[in-house]
């Protein structure tokens, strides 16, 4: 046997019940002519005889289910044998469950009788559609209302952001450009692919401008180049590069091998030495900030010059702290204007 308790909130005995303290409320107001009213609107549709004894029904059906409980709780009671206890505590506990079965069904059959409130909404003739008689299975006036509910809150949050932006607004935005942007000539993008020969071109410069810097040229791809760069007896860096655009940069220590087993340029495995995995992260961030794409040879350039600075990459001491060591790591940051070395800590 199944108990069903209609005591969840917002359910309909309890909406109506808040309609009925209403109705008596409105009733004992002074200046009843108003207040009856009121009352009359809130009484459309709903009998308060049917009310009264649903309201009962719902009393005797809390105290039935409370002596179910009761009687649960106690357990079985003393007889001579474990039989007699067994068949005395089904027959009793099965009288409580019928007793509780008759009161909901009761329930039931007054919540029937008891009819539904009218609701009064500003919604002009949709209000015709909670006169359906079978509301429970086409709620439209109540997807309704909370569709109007909704509506009113987006409009309410929409004028507050609005607002937001009117008075923080952005110097660039479309609206104060106006249509002066539109008469603007489209700036042309710039080509990605460039004839080898003027690469090689740029990149013999940057090498004949830095005679402590040697760059290998190779073209493992058809047209892409990679470039070894070797500084010095410090590091050596791979940077792969699309045209004259840098597109990665790794960086390993001199005596490191840069072959893998084929003989090819190793582009992918990082160094094992940690102070060199710390410029190469770097030298990504590097590859960030240069970015000229209508002039990519000053891009190659302004990096190479950057990168030349890790000539004394054990020799110099940090900026701001002085020392040259910290952590057990000499200053592998170099600043992207003044090319000062600071550690990775200091330079905040």
């Amino acid at each position: 046997m199944t108990v069903r308790l209609p005591f969840q909130s917002g359910s309909r005995f309890f909406v109506f019940f808040n309609d009925f303290l209403n109705v008596i409320n409105a009733r004992q107001q002074p200046g009843g002519g108003k207040a009856e009213k009121m009352a009359d609107v809130v009484n459309v549709g709903v009998n308060l005889d049917a009310f009264s004894h649903a309201i009962s029904g719902i009393q005797a059906l809390r105290s039935s289910v409370s002596r179910v409980f009761e009687f649960l709780k106690d357990g079985m009671k003393n007889r001579e044998t474990l039989e007699g206890r067994e068949k005395q505590f089904i027959s009793e506990f099965q009288q409580n469950l019928e007793a509780v079965n008759r009161d909901l069904n009761e329930l039931e059959r007054l919540s029937g009788l008891v009819g539904r409130p009218s609701e009064s909404h500003p919604l002009h003739n949709s209000g015709l559609l909670s006169l359906d008689p079978v509301q429970d299975k086409t709620p439209l006036y109540s997807q309704l209302l909370q569709a109007y509910k909704w509506s009113n809150k987006l409009q309410y949050h929409a004028s507050l952001a609005s607002s937001l932006l009117n008075q923080q607004s952005l110097k660039r935005s479309a609206n104060q450009m106006g249509a002066s942007a539109k008469r603007r000539p489209k700036v042309q993008p710039s080509t990605l692919v460039l004839p080898p020969q003027y690469v090689d071109d740029v990149i013999s410069r940057i090498g004949r401008l830095f005679p402590d810097m040697t760059i290998e040229l190779f073209r493992p791809n058809g047209t892409s180049a990679v470039l070894l760069v070797t500084l010095g007896k410090v590091l050596k860096a791979i940077v792969v590069m699309r045209s004259l655009f840098i597109d990665r940069t790794i960086v390993r220590g001199f005596n490191e091998n840069v072959y893998n087993e084929e003989g090819k340029l190793d582009i992918w495995t990082k160094s094992q030495y940690q102070v060199f995995q710390k410029v190469t992260d770097h030298a990504t961030t590097a590859l960030l900030h240069y970015q000229l794409p209508q002039m990519p040879d000053v891009v190659v350039r302004s990096f190479m010059t950057w990168l030349r600075s890790y000539i004394k990459l054990f020799q110099s001491s940090c900026q701001r702290c002085g020392r040259f060591l910290q952590d057990g790591l000499p200053p592998t940051w170099r600043d992207f204007r003044t090319l000062e070395a600071f550690h990775d800590t200091c330079r905040m």
